[in-house]
């Protein structure tokens, strides 16, 4: 008979963070492929503010296990948790574990610094951010190296936690990317009072719609496109 299992990963969270993964991926294509791609560029850009509008009013009032004030990595919870993991005492948690926390919060910090130098940055040639208008140009080429060198954060942070997955999956016999598919983990690791009922699919419709509201007021406050670029 299969294991029982039960919820902890609702599914605006799980879209979220799939969501998140693809966006990433077209950013840095989009990119690379030069000019001709900026503006989809510039979309997606808008398309990833909106989603971390979502994550932050989402972590305020989503389910359980997707609010910050549940998971966010305080240095005592660390500190247990990195002990443990070294006297081999450390047990699977239910939900983001401390460590696992900590790269939650770092890749929301460097996604949101990456989009907020973009709406600021400028290529020197036809495009800029919608804030350009609001720093000189000076300023507008250092957040433009700040946007290129902060993607290079990103991919690092990424690249731990794929290793970090991978440790889990290989060396704990943790699949922590299964769960993040699902939603589900085993009834063995999820004490039925640490479970979600649900995923409150209505409240996440009223938070993307405020999201999406929050990014279109952000982007269309700023000032208005100079009249001479050079």
């Amino acid at each position: 008979m299969a294991q029982e299992k039960r919820l902890v990963w609702d599914l605006p969270l799980r879209l979220f963070h799939w969501l998140l993964v693809l966006s990433l991926i077209a950013s840095w294509v989009t990119a690379e492929l030069g000019i001709g791609w900026r503006q989809e560029h510039i979309w997606l850009g808008y398309w990833m503010l909106g989603l971390l509008f979502f994550r932050m009013f989402w972590g305020i009032v989503g389910p359980r296990h997707a609010r910050f004030v549940s998971f966010f990595p305080t240095p005592g919870r660390l500190w247990r948790y990195i002990k443990a993991e070294f006297t081999g005492t450390a047990d699977e948690t239910v939900g983001h574990n401390p460590l696992g926390s900590l790269m939650v919060v770092l890749m929301i910090l460097l996604i949101g610094l990456q989009v907020v130098t973009g709406l600021f940055s400028t290529d020197d040639i036809i495009w800029t951010g919608p804030y350009y208008p609001a720093v000189t140009n000076a300023t507008a080429k250092k957040l433009t190296h700040l946007h290129h060198f902060n993607f290079n954060l990103i991919l690092a942070a990424i690249a731990l936690h794929i290793i970090a997955v991978a440790f889990h999956g290989i060396v704990k016999k943790h699949n922590l990317v299964v769960p993040m598919i699902t939603g589900k983990k085993e009834a063995s690791i999820v004490p039925p009072d640490q479970a979600i009922t649900g995923s409150y699919l209505w409240r996440a419709l009223v938070v993307i719609l405020v999201a999406a509201g929050t990014a279109y007021w952000v982007i269309n406050a700023a000032p208005p496109p100079p009249t001479n670029f050079y």
